[in-house]
């Protein structure tokens, strides 16, 4: 197997005797050819424990009992197969697609790739079960398909393909163990957007392209041409829509886009937006939810990269650089807003898991503090999306009712954080400091709503919130007030009855200690075989009465009248003495 630069030639069955003309040729292939090293070139270092590896592969794969025909022969032709295969996918791989002579190089690796799976199928056809060589020839079947899938040519032999290695897994998947069987079926459902994709090529399906996008949500290494090639599709479509998008709204005001690159960007967030946004939103789950918000975050933050050029290049245009500016400016903000909503998606799924106890799915339950650190992040995020609009020396009416509206949520932000700070004291059992954060919160929800009241905007969702906030900071308010009641008094309680059973001897034992019954034959450590405590001597030691001194309460000291001694007390001379006494002594 090579590694970086290291190559070499595998031939290994041009000397079987049991290969035909064919499989000989095809097997007499040269994998790689040796290629010209460049020294300047950094070259990675791979670290492989090859023992390790060597007594793990043998041990797996026939050596345990001797097998070395089978060590030898079939595993090596399929791991050249996806040596080839992955090496293709790598090459697609890369951050801006292969280039047209990378392509070829793809290209040339998958049909390498198909060689070696041909002869895997034509040799386990002959060596192997026939479980095996029907999986085999899935395999290979599924290699012809990604070879032109890749070449975006003959669909409908792409498309017979992949339905020929659905239908073998699909058989495969309803016999042998379980583990076999969910293989089979996940193979199934990663084949099965390839084949609407062909059958949209070949224009027997009315797919839209919002439809293919939700098929490349798939997960699976079977995909990976899929979504490249959906990828380019929509890369292709959306340049031809950039061709007529000149302007980006925002607040009201419009912000001319001249370069093409930021054109595309900025309409593949707004695609993206569509799904989040659309009628159907509330029926996507919430993780692919987050992961619709990560691709329109990278597509705004590339569209951020390119204006951030043209304004590095731009020359002294005042008139240029104050409009690459103000779309800077609004793609900042819609970047900042869909921040928000996302981190109020992450809020909306830890409330639906507070409390929750742990169910067979293990799911984490969320604590009250995690929810504070949610709202200290959306608090971050609305002081600066209303630092940058409010940025600028001409503040438009637009901006400045944007920032009244940021400075409302903030307030409502606040009463929510308090809010679940109060709930993170309640579980903690501080029943005081419980019961004045839910007040505190009640005056923050009280006075967010006011404001909300005021804006002219829709903010129905945020006032039903603030409303049911009120409600709840009231209603926990009375029961940490009432908890609190309760657990003082029954701490009195307890006190008192723990006091009033104070005994001076203690409490009466069943069993006697070894030193009580020194005149009796019997073991006090019990049976060896039996686990039990060794009754020696009690311990700790119960308390005996004793005698003590007399209290002498002295009661007639505030009745004595003491004699009076000021005759006897040492006159002041100075405070007698005037003005000229102290001059003369």
């Amino acid at each position: 197997i090579a590694a970086g630069p290291l190559c070499f030639n595998l031939n290994p069955f041009t000397t079987s005797k049991t290969l035909t003309r064919q499989e000989s040729q095809v097997s007499a292939m040269e994998i790689d050819a040796p290629k010209p090293t460049n020294s300047d070139q950094i070259v990675p270092k791979f670290s492989i424990n090859v023992l390790q590896l060597l007594k793990s592969a043998q041990m797996q794969h026939g050596l345990r009992h001797g097998d070395y025909t089978r060590y030898r022969f079939l595993h090596l032709i399929l791991y050249t197969a996806e040596r080839a295969w992955s090496h293709a996918m790598e090459k697609r791989q890369l951050p801006n697609g292969p280039n047209a002579r990378q392509r070829i190089y793809l290209i040339g690796r998958l049909r390498k790739a198909v060689k070696w799976a041909t002869l895997f199928s034509q040799l386990c056809a002959v060596k192997a079960d026939s479980r095996t060589s029907l999986e085999a020839e899935a395999y290979e079947s599924y290699m012809k398909g990604s070879l032109l899938f890749e070449q975006d040519q003959n669909w409908d032999v792409a498309l017979k393909n992949f339905k020929s290695a659905r239908a073998v897994y699909e058989e495969l998947g309803k016999y042998g163990d379980l583990d076999n069987q969910v293989l089979c079926r996940e193979r199934v459902e990663e084949l099965e957007p390839s084949i609407r994709y062909c059958l949209h090529k070949i224009g027997q399906s009315n797919l839209q392209a919002s439809e293919l996008l939700q098929i490349g949500d798939v997960e699976g290494p079977a995909l990976d041409l899929f979504k490249a090639k959906l990828e380019a599709v929509m890369a292709e479509a959306r340049s031809q829509q950039a061709a007529s998008m000149t302007e980006f709204l925002w607040l009201g005001h419009r912000f001319p886009i001249s370069n093409a690159k930021t054109r595309v960007a900025i309409l593949k967030a707004q695609e993206l937006e569509k799904d989040i946004h659309g009628p159907l939103a509330d029926s996507i789950q919430a993780d692919k939810r987050l992961v619709i918000f990560d691709k329109i975050f990278s597509a705004y933050h590339e569209a951020r990269g390119f204006i951030r050029t043209d304004l590095a290049t731009t020359g002294s245009a005042e008139s240029v650089k104050d409009d690459l500016n103000g779309l800077d400016k609004a793609v900042s903000a819609v970047l900042g807003e869909r921040t928000i909503e996302r981190n109020l998606l992450l809020v909306k799924v830890a409330k639906s898991k507070l409390g929750k106890r742990h169910d067979d799915k293990n799911e984490k339950v969320t604590k009250p503090e995690e929810l504070v650190r949610l709202y200290d992040l959306l608090l971050q995020n609305t002081s600066d999306l209303s630092d940058l609009v409010s940025s600028g020396r001409d503040k438009k009416p637009e901006e400045v009712s944007f920032a009244e509206g940021c400075s409302c949520k903030s307030l409502a932000f606040r009463a929510q954080r308090c809010f679940y700070v109060a709930k993170s004291y309640s579980v903690a059992g501080m029943r005081a400091e419980a019961y004045a954060l839910y007040c505190r919160a009640r005056n923050l929800a009280d006075d967010a709503l006011k404001k909300f009241q005021m804006l002219d905007s829709d903010n129905k969702t945020m006032i039903k919130e603030l409303e049911d906030l009120c409600h709840e900071c009231r209603s926990n308010s009375c029961i940490e007030h009432a908890l609190g009641i309760m657990e003082e008094k029954k701490t009195q309680e307890n006190l008192s009855e723990k006091v009033s059973n104070i005994s001076l001897t203690g409490t009466e034992r069943l069993e006697k200690v070894l030193l009580e019954k020194l005149e009796v034959y019997e073991s006090a450590v019990g049976d060896s075989n039996v686990k039990c405590t060794p009754r020696i001597t009690g311990f700790p030691p119960s308390f005996q009465a004793i005698s003590r001194n007399p209290i002498v309460l002295d009661l007639a000291y505030n009745v004595i009248e003491f004699p009076h001694i000021e005759n006897r007390m040492k006159k002041d001379r100075k405070a007698k003495s005037g003005f000229m006494s102290r001059i003369f002594g």
